[in-house]
């Protein structure tokens, strides 16, 4: 276990959601996008609202700031301003992955109740929550007659990296 495993895991966790976006989210009707569902957290826009906050509440503690609570994503109709909110946080995560190094990783970086998780704890936490998530995103855009395509960690690394190095 090395911080370079994390960064890579991350790369994944930011590409497959950028996949996402780019690719199912952004062509939807705005219709499509807030129509109540009951399974999880709701909508594709309460999926993509709850999936970036969890991602800002981790790395903000992992930061040293406060962690938020989790937001209403009612008022969070507009697309363009919520990706733009999700960049900034992914810009913010990326920003303290540049920084991690072999030791912080077993350290135990939070406050109060989570002071018992290891650093590789939160961020494998992090990673497989949004695992979970974009696989329930992407059975949402499914029942709205979108054709998805599979978000496996395997096939990222195949496309993306030969022996474990990034391919040019």
């Amino acid at each position: 276990m090395n911080a370079d495993a994390f960064r890579q895991l991350f790369q994944y966790h930011f590409d497959e959601n950028r996949k996402i976006w780019d690719t199912h989210i952004m062509s939807l009707s705005q219709e499509q996008f807030l129509k109540p569902d009951a399974y999880s957290v709701g909508s594709v826009r309460n999926q993509v609202v709850h999936m970036m906050s969890c991602d800002d509440y981790w790395f903000s503690g992992l930061r040293g700031l406060d962690m938020p609570d989790m937001p209403d994503p009612t008022p969070f109709e507009d697309r363009a301003a919520i990706r733009a909110r999700w960049d900034g946080i992914e810009q913010n995560m990326k920003a303290y992955l540049a920084a991690l190094t072999d030791d912080m990783l077993f350290t135990h970086p939070l406050p109060g109740g989570d002071r018992l998780l290891a650093l590789w704890q939160i961020l494998l936490h992090v990673t497989h929550h949004a695992v979970d998530h974009r696989a329930q995103l992407l059975k949402l855009l499914n029942s709205l007659g979108v054709e998805t395509t599979y978000q496996d960690y395997i096939f990222y690394v195949f496309d993306h990296y030969d022996g474990g190095e990034p391919q040019p």
